[in-house]
């Protein structure tokens, strides 16, 4: 009994008490839904019956004994001290509007609610005395709340269950003529229609969820709505938009780059091949992933991965990422990088041809040979080993040749002017190019052939590769191929319908000029023949000028920025002038395709070997390359 007492004090008195007067938070559900089916309880049955028998049964049980220990229970509705006889007047105005609010939860009576239903919209003329009857209703239910709890304690402690009955009666009382008063004075001071505030009150007693609040503007949405679908709307607008231009400028891109694939039919196959061998177009785009980056877009440092011997004085040097990764720059195969190297203190710019294939996106290479007077190439081959870095800048040059002009490709090429074409044959055969490649290699005698073993393994493998190679000195007992020199009869031989080919040529300066006209006999058009210089200027110091040249030929050139003037022999170009009084003109390839020497000729006259790299816009402005400009008069230029 003591526990159940505990139990009783500690957690059922207090939260019924909460929960009845509508003290209790929202989350106290339970102890709501108890209030009320214990108000509800006492609604049921008759408080004066309930409590009639219970006094019966209790003189049943114990004959003698009063009708309760507690002694007897005043009447709910005499415990509080009647109204003055000032209010009377005040109580009667108003017991018509109250329903006999004071004798609610009696037998027979309404309930709150059902009486607020029946009061009228307007309470203004009595709200003073209507706040004071509520009041009032508050206290004496308070009052009898304070005095039943004490009942049932003492009940509780003595096992008294009757005792215990009427004191729960007494405070249902309580509980009701509490809920009564904070009703109606909730009517006086929110000045709400009374048929609002009883049926708020219900639906609070009865758990049931207030409804919703009307939705504002169109379609029944509020701003917060319209603002968020605005949002939404335009971040989608703005990913569509990115989409489309970005799909739109890598489609101008590859266009420009490497064209459409043409709509007319595959190219008849080769001789010899099998029908059905080559299914589709010969010209296709360049892969996307090679797309070239901007000419000389890139500087920094590579490493020296591997270094192969490829002839006694040619190596490769394979170039990768210091940091394991993909090349940071694309080329197209043809281009050429820039070494800038420091080998007696001085810094010197020399470009070499990236033999690799532009598809092998890990690494790539440049092919040397070792020249006697070559400062930077004597300087890579006797002192740049492998795991070294090297100071690059990449890409460059327009001798490029990556399947998408045409359906066949003639590549003629001399000594180490092949490294272009290897970079094209490699390119070609690792994307599975269906044209025609013909491959003529000169070299003056068999161990000067770079690739041989690579090139021949290529052609067996690929029938669309054709290779010829030539050696003007070879034992023919381990030569098994052309002896001699490139002639008219073997490009025709071959090389079938020549005059329909496109064509590359590079190499030595004679032997280009040689082919040049055997090409012009067989009568192909000079606009397909490409040609790339090798001017060979690597030399450790500037040839002497020749003794025989007259005075009346030399002329004077003078850098008008540096405020320095120098004479200009007919065998020498701007560029050396400049690099000989000391005059910084930046250059990269030195044979006047890649434009990083373009000066300004602010005066006289000069010519030009090769001005690939002048745009009509250059020319209208004036603008030379140094590494080609070259004059027997007085000229004045921008640096």
């Amino acid at each position: 009994m003591p526990f159940l007492t505990n139990i009783l004090r500690m957690n059922f008195l207090p939260t019924f008490y909460r929960a009845s007067a509508g003290l209790s938070k929202p989350e106290h559900g339970f102890a709501r839904l108890l209030a009320l089916a214990t108000m509800l309880g006492a609604l049921l049955s008759s408080p004066q019956t309930h409590a009639a028998s219970e006094a019966d049964e209790h003189s049943a049980h114990h004959p003698g004994a009063s009708s309760t220990p507690l002694g007897p229970l005043p009447p709910p509705e005499q415990t509080p001290s009647p109204p003055a006889a000032g209010e009377q007047q005040g109580m009667q105005g108003m017991s018509e509007m109250m329903k006999g609010m004071p004798d609610m939860m009696g037998a027979g009576k309404k309930e709150l609610y059902p009486s607020l239903m029946d009061l009228p919209d307007s309470v203004t003329d009595r709200r003073m005395e209507v706040e004071r009857l509520a009041e009032e209703r508050i206290y004496e239910g308070s009052v009898l709340l304070q005095d039943a709890h004490q009942r049932l304690s003492e009940a509780i402690r003595t096992g008294d269950h009757d005792a215990a009955s009427l004191a729960l009666q007494q405070s249902r009382e309580g509980v009701a003529r509490v809920d009564s008063g904070v009703a109606a004075h909730r009517l006086v001071r929110e000045g709400r229609p009374p048929q609002d505030v009883a049926m708020q009150w219900f639906k609070q007693n009865m758990g049931l969820t207030p409804p919703a609040s009307p939705a504002h503007g169109f379609w029944g949405l509020t701003w917060f709505h319209y603002l968020s679908m605005l949002t939404l709307l335009a971040f989608a607008i703005t990913m569509i938009a990115l989409y489309f231009f970005r799909s739109r400028r890598a489609a101008v891109l590859v266009g420009k780059l490497a064209g459409s694939p043409p709509s007319s039919p595959a190219p008849a196959s080769p001789a010899g091949a099998l029908p059905g061998q080559y299914p589709v177009p010969a010209t296709a785009p360049v892969s996307q992933d090679i797309a070239p980056s901007r000419p000389n877009s890139w500087t920094g440092a590579l490493l020296v991965g591997r270094i192969f011997q490829e002839t006694p004085q040619v190596k490769t040097f394979r170039l990768i990422d210091p940091h394991g990764g993909k090349l940071p720059f694309n080329y197209l195969p043809g281009q050429f990088l820039t070494f800038t190297v420091t080998p007696h203190g001085q810094s010197i710019k020399r470009s070499y041809t990236i033999s690799s294939s532009p598809s092998r996106r890990d690494y790539c290479e440049v092919t040397i040979r070792r020249e006697e007077l070559g400062a930077v190439s004597r300087y890579l081959h006797d002192q740049v080993h492998e795991g070294e870095l090297l100071q690059v800048t990449a890409p460059s040059g327009k001798f490029t040749f990556a399947g998408e002009d045409g359906s066949s490709i003639v590549l003629i090429g001399g000594g180490v002017g092949v490294t272009p074409m290897m970079s094209v044959v490699r390119y070609l055969t690792d994307r599975t190019w269906f044209g025609d490649i013909y491959l003529i290699y000169g070299c003056k005698t068999d161990e000067d052939v770079i690739y041989r073993e690579e090139l021949e393994h290529l052609a067996r493998r690929f029938p669309n590769l054709h290779l010829t190679l030539v050696a003007e000195r070879a034992e023919t007992a381990r030569w098994p191929h052309v002896v001699g020199r490139i002639s008219k009869q073997l490009i025709t031989a071959s090389v079938p319908e020549i005059v329909t080919r496109h064509i590359h040529l590079c190499g030595p300066k004679p032997m280009m000029e040689a082919v040049k006209s055997m090409l012009a006999d067989l009568e192909v058009p000079a606009a397909q023949v490409e040609t790339e210089v090798f001017v060979g200027k690597e030399m450790t110091r500037p040839a002497a000028p020749a003794a025989n040249v007259p005075p009346a030929d030399i002329g004077t050139v003078t850098f008008a920025r540096s405020g320095k003037t120098a004479p200009l022999w007919p065998t020498k170009t701007v560029l050396e002038v400049a690099e000989e009084v000391g005059v910084s003109i930046d250059y990269s390839c030195r044979s006047g395709t890649c434009g990083q020497c373009k000066v300004k000729l602010l005066s006289g006259t000069v010519t030009m070997e090769v001005d690939d790299a002048l745009e009509p816009a250059d020319k209208a402005q004036n603008l030379i390359l140094a590494c080609q400009a070259k004059s027997s008069g007085t000229i004045s230029v921008e640096a």
